[in-house]
């Protein structure tokens, strides 16, 4: 089974497009059964943030696994396929892995080094473990990549030189404003972002802090947890109208502030506006002493800038632990390729054993149980002892690219059937033997790429 990544994000991809592509709750779960239902996809996982919109699919051959992908994600956007071609990207086999981890990792975030992917590549795995579209392969990788990307931010400064995207927000808020401690701020949402922004505002010294949301018991939650007040949204422009600053953050596809809520002001209001599809009116930017920073305005002024001290060496580190993670995950992967053949050797190995101490105690019947324990027990070290040897080594060099080839060669020399791994690989163990998942992941390109396809990195 191998790994495809097609996608499209902040850096190939116009917001306003991206928007369209994006895809959250029902439309979400749709998209997994509809991936997994296709026969060319076995597995399916899909991170859909305000950034970028990612499919990773186990699939079988390539041309047609991409094939299945970008024309459920076209169906899905309501977009034809040549508007979506030019902004997509796809990675497969190597190059899937390496994307993922560099993900999770915070180095492809709009924000370097951002922590907030991590909880939404998180998000993204139990979502489609729930749905079953995720299995040992897709689990297996996605659990690794959040293991390397909680390693980069505990063992690097990564987490000091980038920032979240609400931190650079209220740092681009205060160039307006000026210091944002004591202001009156207005958060629109109750979902994970909302929580991001609420308390990075309140670490910011804001302490009139007001949550609205479509359902008051939330809001009311979030609220308590950083001393502020719950709304409902048909109070907003009275809300706004006592603001300084607002963040919006609910992305459901319909405007929660629009001009006529703020009318006239007498003081400056800096709006963040986080969601895709986008919460804010960019009409509001008409309105005397009304600044909108939203997710294409921070494209456009390249907002990775904004927070800069210390990130340059703090990504080459990452870039180490991406490179380490990556090369660890792949060897222990084109291991287990040889694993189901190094079982069934032995299981051949055992089966030859019973079989020849059976006509030896049929010959010598007179042996007593001592003596017929020492000789099976000596016969079986022998037996081990020749086996361990190559075995080790073939396990060693199938890490290597190319690795299969050893356990087609061990099949080969010691004429093991066809499908005699396969028989055996549902084994937990076999004489102390540990067996290892992820056993189909023989990598193969089952034809070129069209014309018409992204461009591809293996």
């Amino acid at each position: 089974m191998s790994i495809l990544v097609v996608g499209l994000s902040h850096r190939t991809t116009p917001v306003a497009l991206l928007e369209r592509v994006t895809v959250s709750g029902d439309a979400l779960v749709k998209l997994l059964h509809d991936l997994q239902a296709d026969e060319n996809v076995s597995e399916a996982l899909v991170v859909s943030t305000c950034n970028r919109v990612e499919v990773y699919a186990a699939v079988d051959r390539f041309h047609g696994g991409l094939g299945a992908v970008t024309g459920l994600l076209a169906a899905h956007s309501g977009l034809p396929h040549e508007r979506l071609a030019p902004h997509l990207y796809v990675h497969y086999e190597d190059r899937a892995v390496q994307h993922l981890f560099t993900v999770a990792c915070g180095l492809d975030s709009m924000v370097v080094g951002e922590g907030q992917i991590l909880g939404q590549i998180r998000t993204a795995l139990r979502l489609a473990q729930e749905e079953g579209t995720a299995g040992t392969t897709l689990n297996e990788l996605a659990q690794h990549a959040l293991r390397a990307g909680k390693r980069a931010h505990a063992d690097t400064g990564i987490d000091r030189a980038g920032a979240s995207l609400v931190g650079v927000g209220l740092t681009l808020a205060e160039r307006v404003l000026g210091p944002i401690a004591g202001r009156r701020a207005l958060v629109v949402g109750a979902g994970s972002m909302s929580a991001l922004s609420a308390a990075t505002l309140s670490r910011a010294g804001v302490t009139d802090i007001v949550i609205a949301n479509r359902t008051r018991e939330r809001a009311e939650r979030l609220a308590e947890t950083v001393g502020g007040r719950a709304a409902d949204l048909a109070g907003i422009p009275a809300e706004l109208a006592a603001a300084d600053l607002v963040i919006s953050c609910v992305g459901a596809g319909t405007r929660t502030i629009d001009p006529e809520m703020i009318g006239a002001r007498e003081r400056p209001l800096f709006l963040l506006d986080l969601a895709l599809p986008h919460d804010v009116d960019p009409g509001v930017r008409d309105l005397p002493g009304v600044t909108l920073v939203d997710l294409e305005s921070m494209q456009q002024d390249g907002v990775g800038d904004v927070a800069d001290g210390g990130r340059a060496e703090a990504i080459r580190e990452v870039g180490r632990i991406v490179t380490e993670e990556v090369t660890a995950y792949l060897h222990a992967e084109r291991a287990a390729l040889v694993t189901p053949t190094v079982v069934a050797l032995r299981s051949k190995a055992a089966g030859v054993v019973e079989a020849e101490m059976g006509r030896l105690m049929a010959r010598l019947p007179g042996l007593d149980g001592r003596t017929r324990d020492e000789v099976t027990q000596t016969v079986r070290r022998v037996v081990d002892k020749l086996l361990h040897e190559p075995t080790v080594r073939v396990k060693r060099l199938a890490a290597a690219p190319g690795g299969d080839q050893y356990a087609e060669a061990l099949r080969e020399l010691f004429g093991l059937a066809p499908n005699a791994p396969d028989a055996v690989s549902c084994l937990d163990s076999l004489d102390g033997l540990e067996t290892l998942e992820n056993l189909d992941s023989l990598r193969s390109l089952d034809g070129m790429r069209s014309p018409n396809s992204p461009e591809v990195e293996r």
